[in-house]
């Protein structure tokens, strides 16, 4: 979104949070009943016991958030499998083996009722170091035709009580199969799902997310062969103390600008309404797609064959509609967007937060552009020229003084999406998480979130940038 008339994000997603969806839990969300967990050769398959961190002093917590990821072999081993497996190599990943069962789900956005074979892996207990009022699961994967996902986040209570698994996702990469999907009306009475977020209802009460674990279940076609593989998935859990203001950071390198494509949403205006009234509010896939691009990501002419051939940067185009989510009704889905990034080759994406523009000008440092999700009034942000209830650019440098160059899409052209912006300015919009809108209302602020797109194969200096902020 980049224009002040639409509704903010979170309002939007606390509005849908409180209205129960007919329908909205399918079958296919059913947990997959007396399974037997296998490894690939079809035996059976006990994971190790996680062992148990000490309960951590959470007063003395370094940070607002908790980042945890799972990639690796190791990290899918630690897992419980019912008819999944992991496939190894250079990019390890969870896969069908031998399903599990057969479901029906019926698709809430067609209508059309399908059969799909099935098979889960479920994470281990991860106890947070920072307790949680917040949580964004995010993904990535490759999804043929004939196949999609579920991720699902079950929380622990800090008082000893559990949520139950909350659907965060229905994903593929494509529309044709089942339409990607968040699922609204999700509450026990003490947290709920907003599109993309879990959140506890009532943090002033002290209730926290103490742990959660996250389950994947793959479906396919019957009868066939096809498997989804997943690659990360993970979830960011946080903290973030209300504010209006937050403390200023001091510039800490002599600046740099990373060489980012720049794409402007809207000269899309009016293409494509059906996704989220076209490029007026394509800000997010916009976003994604400069950084896409910045890693080499590209688009086939045969991928790109449905676009209107007039239409100038058709790959802004495609990035809205397989960043579309349709129960949301809009591309603003963050860990869509993470997973759109993920499908190029090569290319891994995470939804976290980051604590100050110092954590932005570490990641710049090491050839890594930051998506930021910021609202503010026209009179915050001094050279936008408009205010915005919900938006997203691509920050890609440091001036020498410190302040953020971006690549915001909400540009008249490609040419002026290049931005400087002050840095004070800048970091209090985008890290606050309360605000005052043009009526003198308080509204929420997103508290830092931002999407981060890297390599699989990543230098050292990337490594321990993105370990410095807090993504493994």
């Amino acid at each position: 979104m980049s224009i002040a008339r639409q509704p903010s994000r979170r309002s939007v997603l606390a509005a849908a949070a409180t209205a129960v969806a007919a329908g909205a839990v399918m079958g296919a969300a059913v947990t997959p009943a007396a399974a037997a967990a296998q490894q690939p050769d079809g035996t059976p398959h006990t994971p190790p016991a996680p062992r148990t961190p000490p309960t951590p002093d959470w007063r003395r917590s370094p940070r607002e958030v908790d980042y945890r990821g799972w990639t690796s072999c190791a990290d899918w081993l630690t897992g419980a499998f019912q008819g999944a497996r992991v496939a190894g190599g250079a990019r390890p990943g969870v896969v069908i083996a031998r399903p599990v069962g057969v479901t029906d789900y019926t698709d809430p956005h067609t209508g059309a009722t399908a059969a799909w074979e099935y098979a889960t892996w479920t994470g281990p207990l991860h106890r947070l170091a920072v307790p949680a009022t917040e949580a964004v699961a995010s993904w990535n994967a490759d999804t043929p035709s004939g196949t999609w996902l579920q991720a699902e986040l079950r929380g622990a209570y800090s008082d000893g009580t559990q949520t139950p698994w909350y659907v965060m996702g229905r994903w593929a990469a494509g529309d044709e199969d089942v339409k990607r999907t968040s699922v609204d009306g999700q509450s026990d009475g003490r947290s709920s799902i907003s599109t993309d977020t879990f959140a506890v209802d009532a943090p002033a009460s002290g209730l926290r997310l103490a742990a959660y674990q996250l389950r994947l279940t793959l479906y396919r076609r019957p009868g066939t062969r096809l498997t989804p593989t997943v690659w990360r998935i993970g979830a960011m859990a946080s903290d973030v103390p209300d504010r209006f203001t937050v403390p200023a950071s001091t510039p800490s390198g002599p600046g740099g600008e990373l060489a980012v494509p720049r794409y402007s949403q809207d000269i899309h205006d009016g293409q494509y309404p059906q996704y989220d009234n076209g490029g007026e509010a394509w800000c997010s896939p916009t976003s994604s797609q400069m950084v896409v691009g910045y890693w080499g990501g590209r688009l086939t002419p045969a991928q790109l064959s449905w676009v209107d051939p007039s239409y100038a940067d058709p790959q802004v185009d495609y990035a809205a509609r397989y960043t579309y989510d349709y129960q949301y009704t809009g591309c603003g889905n963050w860990p869509f967007n993470a997973a759109y990034a993920a499908t190029f080759p090569g290319l891994q994406g995470v939804v976290t937060r980051l604590g100050s523009l110092t954590d932005a000008e570490t990641l710049i440092a090491a050839g890594i552009p930051v998506i930021t999700s910021q609202s503010f009034l026209k009179t915050e942000l001094t050279g936008a020229g408009y205010g915005t209830s919900g938006h997203l650019m691509a920050v890609i440098g440091f001036t020498a003084e410190g302040d953020v160059i971006a690549n915001d899409p909400a540009s008249p052209s490609d040419e002026a999406v290049r931005r400087v912006y002050r840095r004070r300015e800048f970091e209090n919009i985008w890290l606050r998480t309360k605000r005052y809108d043009a009526n003198g209302q308080v509204r929420s602020g997103t508290g830092g979130v931002c999407y981060l797109y890297f390599p699989v194969g990543l230098t050292p200096a990337q490594h321990r940038a993105l370990a410095e902020v807090g993504v493994s």
